[in-house]
């Protein structure tokens, strides 16, 4: 059996379960919080903390990888993010459940990071887009997959049960990981780690995502939020004048001389950022004001999940043969014109009328994610895909912790903090009247437009990156 297929069936169970993770808890939120006593801001955090571990970390342990290598750091990933799930599921507090969720995410990051290092590693160039797009799309379809399979979950067996699905899934993962993946990667000699630029990294990001949940509660955490946002740019500024001058730096800048990775890289960012957080607004809308149950609303996402599924495996397949820029830009583009129709409801708009932006969302991103995918990791040479896989899944998780966050702030905009969190953990929450209702659709309006315009705007880099040259293999490029 061809390795590349091996690691492909090892590597892919990883990126699942780290997929279905990333949203699982996203349709349960309201239940979680009413479970928990928790207000809007702290339920968030048990979705961003998540993701923000398994961002902050993406780059050191890219770093790593390239100089130990891809599995050993890969079958340990398997094991934290197992223990991280077994804590989620006994928690009686936000604040633990918050906690537990870190050490999920770092599991989470040692597993992303690796898969599509390891895949370059094991396949010809010519083969890259699609094994890339099956791996990558499992990634997706797992966080999409997640949204109904959270609300079927949570209907029969309640929220914890979310947590336990992952205890059977992950001691197999562990355990197939070790017996059937082997180390061909080539390995940088320079062993010189940035633990400065760590630092900065996670300070900064950890500062920006803390302000835009002060700044959500309204005038009364304003200035807070303002310093603290400022003090997480400086960081993140400190962050590149670090990696600059830098003999081993976490991020190799110089990788942004290659068009297409820097291209691919800011245009994922931005969808990420879009995306992720129209499918939190879309979600919190289902239960708000169509008053679906978790479960109805899991169900009521599957078309999104269908397009999604069908176009993204099609996208990789064609992108091999035809190059990534016309695909990934097409896709943005139709991904678009879902949000601006999703800016467009109202307190009339039934399920039936949403139906159609859901399935474009679907088609939109499932033909983006693997040519743009493929086209950043075949851009660069053999010894820096450690790094360059996890950056590129750094502006992935960027975009989505920040993505939660800035959905509350802008629905906040029209409606007051409080009111809010009455209305995602009322158990009724109709009872509250038709008055919060209304305030919550004109946040969900300004939301989904200002998300729009965000993903509008990543089809310019897409369109910029160039047509596809194939870089010269060298021995180090050929798998194995």
């Amino acid at each position: 059996m061809n390795y590349k297929w091996i690691a492909l069936s090892v590597t892919t169970v990883g990126t699942l379960m780290a997929g279905i993770d990333t949203r699982i808890i996203i349709v349960g939120l309201p239940s979680v919080a009413r479970a928990l006593g928790a207000d809007v801001a702290s339920i968030v955090w048990v979705s961003q903390s998540y993701l923000l571990a398994s961002t902050v970390g993406l780059l050191l342990i890219g770093r790593i990888t390239d100089v130990v290598g891809r599995v050993k750091i890969y079958n340990l990933g398997f094991l934290v993010f197992t223990i991280g799930s077994a804590l989620a599921s006994i928690c009686t507090s936000a604040d633990q459940l918050i906690l537990s969720r870190i050490v999920q995410g770092t599991g989470a990051a040692m597993l992303v990071t690796n898969s599509a290092a390891i895949l370059t590693d094991a396949t010809p160039a010519k083969q890259l887009g699609t094994i890339l797009g099956i791996n990558q799309i499992a990634f997706r379809v797992g966080s999409v997959a997640g949204l109904t399979l959270s609300g079927v979950i949570m209907g029969a067996y309640g929220w914890r049960a979310l947590f336990y699905l992952n205890l059977p899934i992950g001691v197999f993962g562990t355990l197939w990981a070790h017996l059937r993946l082997k180390e061909i990667a080539t390995k940088d000699t320079q062993r010189k780690m940035d633990w400065f630029g760590f630092v900065t990294f996670t300070g900064g990001l950890t500062l920006v995502l803390l302000a835009i949940t002060l700044l959500s509660y309204g005038k009364a955490e304003t200035a807070t939020g303002v310093w603290t946002m400022a003090a997480g740019l400086l960081l993140l500024g400190c962050f590149v004048w670090v990696e600059v001058r830098s003999s081993a730096p976490l991020l190799d800048l110089t990788l942004f001389r290659i068009r297409e990775f820097a291209a691919g890289n800011i245009a994922q960012l931005l969808n990420a950022l879009a995306w992720l957080g129209v499918i939190l607004i879309v979600s919190f809308y289902m239960q708000v004001v169509l008053e679906f149950t978790p479960m109805k609303t899991g169900v009521a996402l599957l078309p999104l999940e269908g397009a999604f599924v069908l176009f993204g495996p099609l996208s990789g397949l064609l992108s091999d043969k035809y190059g990534s820029r016309l695909f990934a830009t097409l896709g943005l583009a139709i991904s678009s014109t879902a949000f601006f129709w999703f800016s467009r409801v109202t307190l009339a708009t039934t399920y039936s009328q949403i139906t159609v932006p859901l399935v474009l969302l679907g088609i939109g991103n499932g033909m983006f994610v693997s040519p743009n995918i493929s086209a950043i990791m075949r851009s660069v040479p053999a010894n820096r895909r450690g790094v360059a896989s996890g950056f590129r899944t750094t502006m992935f998780n960027v975009g989505g912790t920040s993505s939660a966050g800035l959905a509350i702030l802008l629905i906040t905009t029209a409606i007051p903090h409080s009111v809010l969190s009455s209305l995602l953990s009322s158990p009724n929450p109709a009872a509250l009247g038709q008055l919060p209702d209304q305030e919550f659709i004109n946040g969900f309006r300004i939301a989904a437009f200002t998300f729009a315009c965000i993903n509008t705007a990543a089809i310019i880099p897409s369109l910029l990156r160039g047509p596809y040259a194939p870089r010269p293999e060298s021995a180090a490029d050929r798998p194995g």
